[in-house]
C-alpha cells in the first residue's frame, strides 16, 4: 500500500527541503559562475533520463492493472470519454484566455522588429519537426512500429495505446487474477525504483537550474520581461482561478493540494519539464483517493491532451511575434490561429520541445505571422517552459480528481485525511505499493 508516514525527522532532511536547496544553489551558481553552471547540464539530463527510463513500464503496468481491476470495458470507455471532454473544454478555455490576455496587454508592441534582421537558423530544427506534427501524423504515430519499440522510444501515448489493448485483452482471459497480481507485483518494483531515483532529485534540479541560468543569463529575462510577465501572470491566474475553482467545487483545498504535490512542483521548476514528475503523480493521485483505473488512464493521457500551460504559452507567444514584427491580425485571423492550435496542440504534444514545435507548425500553417519570429523566443523559452510545465502538472492533477468524482471513484475521506491529517511540510513521503479505490 502506498502510504504517507509522519516520520519525526528534521525539516532539513526532507526531500522537499533538499530540492529547494538544489534549485537555489543552481540559481546562485548560474548567476555568479555561468561557465561552471553550463558544465553542470549533465546532472539535470542524467536525472531526467533516470526518471524517463521508468515512465514507460510504470504507465503500462498502471493502465493494465487499472483496466483489469475494473473489468468493465464500458466503464473504462466512459472514463476515457469524460477525460477527453474535460481536456478539450479546459485547454480550449486556456487558449482563449491566452488570446485575450495577449490582445489586451500586447507584450510585443513597440519592439518594431524587422523580419529581415532575424536569424532563423536557430529555429530550423523546430520548423523541420513541425512537418510531422499534423493531426494525421499524430494519429498514425500512436501506433508503434513494434511492441517493444514503444518502450525503447519512451513514447507515452504509444505505451498508453498498448496498455489499453493489453488491458482489454486481459479482461477477456479467464482466471486472469494470476496475471493481474503478477503485473501488480512488478509495478511495485518500479515504484521502489522511483523512490530510489528521487533521492538524487536535488542534484538533478541543481544541475538543470545552474545550466539554465548560466546558459541564458538573467539579462535575457529582463530583455523579454514583458512577455515572461504576461505568461507567468496568466498562468498563475489560470491556476488560482480556474484550477483552484474546480478544486473548490470538488471539495478539495487547492492550497493543501499544491502543498501535497510540493516535490513534483519543485522538480518541474528545476528541470523545466513535467515529464520527471509523471511517476510521482501516478503514485500521489492514487494515494489521494483517485481510483487506480482513473489515475492510470487520465494522468498519462493528460500528458498528451491536457496541456493547459502549453495552450496559454502558444496563443500569447503567437500574438507576441505578430505584435513584435508589426504584423496586423484581423479578428478572423486570430480565430483561425485558435482553431489551428486546438488541433496542432494535440499533434505535437508528445514530442520533445513540443510547445515550440507546435508553435512553429501553427505559424507555418497560418502563414500570416513570420516563422522567423520564433528566434525572438529562443532565449527565454526555457524560462517559459518552467511555468507551462508547472501549469500542465497541476492541471493534470485536478483533471484526475474531477474525472474520478464524475465516476464515483474518489475517496473523499481518504483525500481529507491525506491533505489535512497525514501530510504537512515537515513530513516525508514514503513510496510503497499503490492502493486503488474503487
Amino acid at each position: 500500500m502506498l502510504t504517507t508516514t509522519a516520520r519525526k525527522q528534521p525539516f532539513f532532511r526532507t526531500l522537499y527541503f533538499r530540492v529547494i536547496v538544489g534549485v537555489v544553489a543552481g540559481v546562485v551558481v548560474g548567476v555568479f559562475w555561468p561557465n561552471f553552471g553550463r558544465s553542470l547540464k549533465p546532472l539535470g539530463d542524467g536525472f531526467i533520463s533516470l526518471v524517463r527510463m521508468t515512465i514507460a513500464p510504470i504507465v503500462f503496468l498502471s493502465v493494465l492493472v487499472g483496466i483489469a481491476s475494473v473489468g468493465d470495458l464500458r466503464k473504462m470507455g466512459r472514463i476515457g470519454l469524460k477525460a477527453l471532454v474535460y481536456f478539450e473544454v479546459v485547454t480550449t478555455f486556456a487558449l482563449l484566455l491566452g488570446l485575450g490576455v495577449a490582445s489586451v496587454i500586447q507584450p510585443g508592441r513597440g519592439m518594431n522588429v524587422n523580419v529581415n534582421d532575424l536569424n532563423s537558423s536557430g529555429v530550423a530544427q523546430y520548423t523541420a519537426a513541425s512537418v510531422h506534427s499534423t493531426p494525421t501524423g499524430f494519429l498514425l504515430g500512436i501506433i508503434p512500429d513494434t511492441f517493444v519499440g514503444a518502450f525503447s522510444k519512451g513514447d507515452i501515448i504509444q505505451v498508453l495505446f498498448l496498455a489499453i489493448l493489453c488491458g482489454i485483452a486481459l479482461t477477456m482471459v479467464r482466471d486472469n487474477e494470476v496475471i493481474t497480481k503478477a503485473a501488480e507485483s512488478v509495478s511495485h518494483i518500479f515504484y521502489k525504483v522511483i523512490a530510489i531515483i528521487m533521492e538524487v532529485a536535488p542534484f538533478g534540479a541543481f544541475g538543470a537550474m545552474a545550466f539554465t541560468i548560466g546558459q541564458y543569463g538573467v539579462v535575457t529575462l529582463f530583455a523579454l520581461g514583458k512577455l515572461l510577465l504576461c505568461i507567468y501572470l496568466t498562468s498563475i491566474g489560470f491556476i488560482l482561478i480556474v484550477l483552484g475553482g474546480l478544486c473548490l467545487l470538488s471539495g478539495i483545498s487547492f492550497w493543501r493540494f499544491v502543498v501535497y504535490l510540493r516535490e513534483e512542483v519543485l522538480i518541474v521548476l528545476g528541470t523545466s519539464s513535467s515529464e520527471p514528475a509523471l511517476p510521482g503523480m501516478l503514485i500521489k493521485m492514487e494515494n489521494l483517493g483517485c481510483s487506480r483505473a482513473v489515475t492510470g488512464l487520465v494522468i498519462p493521457a493528460g500528458y498528451s491532451f491536457n496541456l493547459d500551460g502549453t495552450s496559454i504559452y502558444l496563443t500569447i507567444s503567437a500574438l507576441f511575434i505578430a505584435q513584435a514584427t508589426n504584423t496586423h491580425l484581423t479578428f478572423g485571423q486570430k480565430i483561425f490561429i485558435l482553431l489551428v492550435l486546438m488541433l496542432n496542440s494535440k499533434g505535437a504534444a508528445a514530442v520533445t520541445g513540443g510547445g515550440f514545435i507546435t508553435l512553429a507548425g501553427t505559424l507555418s500553417a497560418v502563414g500570416t505571422i513570420p516563422v522567423a519570429g520564433l528566434s525572438l523566443l529562443l532565449g527565454v523559452d526555457r524560462f517559459m517552459s518552467q511555468m507551462r510545465s508547472l501549469t500542465n502538472l497541476i492541471g493534470n492533477g485536478v483533471a484526475t480528481i474531477i474525472v474520478a468524482k464524475w465516476e464515483n471513484q474518489f475517496d473523499a475521506h481518504r483525500a481529507h485525511d491525506v491533505l489535512y491529517n497525514t501530510i504537512d511540510p515537515s513530513q516525508e513521503i514514503t513510496l510503497e505499493e499503490p492502493a486503488g479505490v474503487l
